[in-house]
């Protein structure tokens, strides 16, 4: 017999399946017309050309979305309702793309130097912002959304979201070539936040029952307490955080490719928004494919296929001739980014207890956070100091270890649990 909480789930998933699809795929919109692989790096390789800065533009977005997650766990998992604190956490991750406007409106007036500044601190604002949002709306997703189905719709709304992410892009790039360079950017951004509203909007309407029946201690556990015997008791876990920590470094190369494929076969902006597009469009199929596949045949085996296309695309970057082999290597990219950041988030909600998820999953995260931000600076470095190509083959190196780290330690969470579902009951 179903609990209270479980029919009021089912009974509002159709409607919040929709305005959550809708959420994202405005979000993605947004995203692609301020790009954080594309065109923010366009906009700061006009003010500097070091490989270093450029690599950290993708990487703050990403850390500042992760390192926050364990220092909010604690308080999120003893919520009974997470909507409120999204609604009101996400406008920190909307906000900051009109900061971005009127710094690039006023670059000239700034100079090049304070321009930059501004903008990785406004950058990071953005980053920190998701952070902040991020465990309490995969809570609130994984809560509204039954595990049975939640690859499928993780999958499906980065579908939707890189639908529209690559709409943006290719719309993105055509501004940039036909509006002139003291607007182009401004226009971008404030396009951005016009999306983002939008987005805003749809996330505001889902239906998050209350969870009376969570138990909630009255005295709060110590903040490490928690964190720590999770870490000593679930090895599956210990070894999924390790491959989770490589994949960064299997993913470093990603963020250089635009700028590669300009500064080396001499690309234009326009073309950089049609491969940008070639990424996500990848990304558009892919997504729900491997999260129904996943769904299915375990989201593990999937991870596999998507760490090997990763490698691939890094070993292709390096060795590429021409540049019409970053069509491919962009198709690649799409795929390992949804073994990097789809599957990861379906396979961290399969980790423990109701009550103990914001834990697993502030701590798949927040302990990403270092490699997070050090994988695109050392690749930056690496590319400063011994050519792009290099520092793809060294990608390609942290590809093969992740790869090795999921086929040979880590299993999948659920079919791990269901064997020792069966085993405790024949003992």
């Amino acid at each position: 017999m179903r609990s209270s909480l479980n029919i009021e789930i089912h009974k509002n998933l159709r409607h919040n399946i929709i305005v959550n699809l809708l959420d994202g795929a405005f979000f993605g919109l947004a995203i692609g017309f301020s790009s954080f692989s594309a065109f923010i790096p366009i906009f700061v390789n006009r003010m500097t050309d070091s490989a270093v800065l450029i690599g950290l533009v993708p990487a703050l977005h990403s850390v500042g979305w992760q390192f926050p997650q364990l220092f909010t766990a604690g308080w999120i998992s003893r919520l009974r309702r997470f909507k409120p604190a999204v609604v009101i956490l996400t406008i920190q991750e909307r906000i900051p793309f009109f900061g971005l406007a009127l710094v690039a409106w006023f670059l000239p007036a700034l100079g090049k130097q304070n321009a930059l500044i501004l903008t990785f601190l406004i950058l990071t604002w953005q980053g920190l912002g998701g952070g902040f949002t991020a465990n309490a709306w995969t809570s609130m997703v994984s809560k509204i959304i039954p595990p049975e189905t939640r690859g499928t719709f993780f999958g499906a709304q980065s579908a939707a979201a890189n639908a529209l992410l690559s709409l943006g892009s290719i719309l993105a790039g055509l501004l940039l070539s036909r509006i002139s360079d003291r607007y182009d950017f401004s226009l971008l951004f404030l396009i951005s936040v016009l999306f983002m509203g939008v987005s805003w909007v749809f996330i505001s309407l889902t239906r998050e029952p209350v969870d009376h029946e969570k138990i909630i201690p009255e005295r709060k556990q110590p903040f490490w307490k928690g964190t720590r015997t999770i870490l000593k008791r679930d090895s599956n876990f210990r070894w999924f955080l390790v491959a989770r920590l490589l994949s960064q470094f299997a993913s470093m190369g990603f963020a250089f490719y635009i700028i590669y494929a300009i500064n080396r076969f001499g690309m234009n902006e326009f073309t950089a928004g049609i491969i940008s597009a070639t990424l996500t469009g990848a990304a558009i199929i892919a997504n729900p494919l491997m999260g129904w596949a996943g769904d299915r045949w375990g989201h593990r085996r999937l991870m596999l296929l998507g760490i090997l296309a990763a490698t691939l695309s890094s070993l292709l970057a390096w060795q590429a001739p021409a540049l019409n082999w970053f069509y491919l290597i962009m198709v690649l990219t799409g795929l390992a980014n949804v073994a990097i950041w789809t599957l990861s988030l379906t396979l961290t909600v399969e980790f423990g207890t109701e009550s103990e998820r914001p834990v697993y999953i502030g701590l798949s995260n927040t302990l990403i956070a270092p490699a997070t931000i050090l994988a695109p600076l050392l690749g930056g470095w690496l590319a400063d100091a011994q050519g792009y190509p290099f520092m793809f083959f060294c990608t390609a190196i942290g590809g093969i270890l992740t790869l090795a780290v999921l086929y040979f330690f880590f299993k999948d969470p659920l079919k791990l649990e269901t064997t020792r579902g069966n085993t405790n009951g024949e003992t």
